[in-house]
């Protein structure tokens, strides 16, 4: 996993666990998913906000370790609001 990735797990609709991970790719953050471990990797054209969140956190804690630039995780609270303008995020 490289600095400019983000990795999670949690429950889709159906309640089965879904592996996630988000990539940054030229200022643009991607999103993958996968049922089980030798799976492909699918692309998520629009993830959920719960995605959108854990990316977030995510991107926090490496900003606090010095593994990404300040403001990177202010980019993102962008992005979440211009995807859901009605989500109360800080």
């Amino acid at each position: 996993m490289g600095k400019l990735e983000v990795a999670w797990k949690r429950k889709d609709e159906e309640g089965e666990k879904v592996q996630v991970y988000a990539k940054r790719h030229g200022g643009d953050w991607r999103f993958f998913w996968r049922h089980r471990r030798y799976d492909q990797w699918m692309p998520n054209e629009t993830p959920p906000l719960e995605d959108w969140l854990e990316l977030l956190d995510g991107v926090r804690r490496r900003v606090q370790r010095d593994l990404l630039p300040l403001g990177e995780d202010q980019k993102i609270l962008k992005l979440i609001h211009e995807h859901y303008p009605d989500a109360d995020v800080d």
